[in-house]
């Protein structure tokens, strides 16, 4: 898996002086102070940066003051202090609110929600005050300092309430931003991004690659833009569009459908909301063909929006119809779950069907 996603970076920011950001290609990391990290401790090493770079920065959640139950926090109160970092209540609503009104003073608010499942009791904070903070107020006020981190997904052996996916949901809100990594490097520049965005942030994090994930990162800050979708596998055959975990499932789907002649094309996403619709349409137009696979249930999760989007732009240059591979309609099972996910082979079927329709 780590060798997987080795491969899935492109691009980074490197935040320069007052005339802004400057590109770099990944390549040029081999000359860099690079090392070697899991998902985990990316995201410590951005939320490091953060706490360092901006004096204005706090870290807060459920248990956060001694690590967090992932270890993403770890050593981070020790060394910018309890006053930055500490724990709350276990109360959703009570720590976005929070988060809300210290943003909505100027100040940069980390905000952890332990599961993407138990973010819910938050939706309120979130869809009706964070999202339209701005908007209200004519832009005279704003809590775009504001980034809510929660770890999503399938874990293996979470079942119902440690184990969903519910971007979509957030995709159905003007006003906010939701980002989805699928690896170590992808998590620290899109985190920074996510953080100094002056927008609020959605970030979920693939909690099951959270220790699988392992790549060359480098040590230095650095920014990933938003909605700018990336082109990981050339392909002329199919478009796969995917982010986060499910990401290295279509890549071994892909390297499947290669050895039976069929070329893929992988997308990741990392930004839902706003998407990059001109990338997957460019490649679309070139293929012919989409396929798109998320682990969130397939009525109404964001793979729907994509298709309707992509049949609106490309409808006269499709040679079969989009092709969804995704969650089922039910409650996230436990000893079921290997039905219930968009595995490798569920994909590589759908693939061998849209190609031959």
């Amino acid at each position: 898996m780590a060798s997987l996603l080795g491969r899935f970076c492109r691009k980074l920011v490197v935040p320069g002086s007052a005339h802004g950001s400057r590109m770099v290609s990944t390549t040029s990391c081999d000359s860099e102070a690079v090392k070697s990290l899991n998902l985990y401790s990316a995201i410590n090493q951005a939320l490091h940066i953060a706490l360092e770079t901006d004096p204005r920065s706090y870290v807060f959640g459920e248990d956060v003051g001694f690590g967090g139950v992932f270890r993403c926090t770890t050593g981070l109160a020790e060394r910018f202090g309890k006053n930055r970092v500490f724990n709350t209540p276990l109360c959703e609503q009570g720590i976005v609110g929070f988060g809300i009104g210290l943003a909505a003073m100027g100040n940069r608010a980390v905000v952890e929600i332990q599961f993407a499942d138990y973010i819910y009791p938050a939706f309120d904070q979130i869809v009706n005050e964070a999202a339209k903070f701005r908007y209200r107020s004519g832009n005279q006020f704003n809590c775009g300092g504001l980034t809510i981190r929660a770890p999503y997904g399938a874990v293996g052996h979470g079942g119902h309430y440690h184990s969903q996916s519910p971007e979509a949901f957030f995709c159905h809100v003007p006003g906010i931003k939701v980002v989805i990594p699928r690896s170590p490097r992808e998590a620290k520049g899109l985190l920074l991004s996510s953080i100094r965005d002056p927008n609020p942030v959605v970030f979920f994090e693939p909690k099951w690659l959270y220790r699988q994930a392992v790549e060359e990162v480098p040590e230095h800050d650095y920014m990933i833009p938003l909605s700018q979708a990336e082109v990981i596998r050339e392909g002329s055959d199919i478009t796969l569009v995917g982010w986060g975990a499910q990401l290295t499932v279509m890549e071994q789907a892909c390297l499947d459908a290669e050895k039976e002649g069929i070329s893929c094309e992988l997308i990741d996403l990392k930004t839902l909301l706003p998407w990059d619709k001109e990338t997957v349409e460019a490649s679309v137009k070139k293929t012919g063909r989409l396929l798109i696979s998320h682990e969130a249930p397939i009525t109404g999760g964001f793979g729907a929006e994509i298709s309707a989007t992509i049949l609106e732009r490309c409808f006269l240059k499709l040679e079969a119809p989009v092709s969804r591979v995704c969650g089922l309609d039910t409650p996230f099972p436990l000893v079921f779950e290997p039905f219930y996910m968009p595995t490798k082979n569920k994909i590589l079927n759908a693939i061998k069907s849209t190609v031959n329709y």
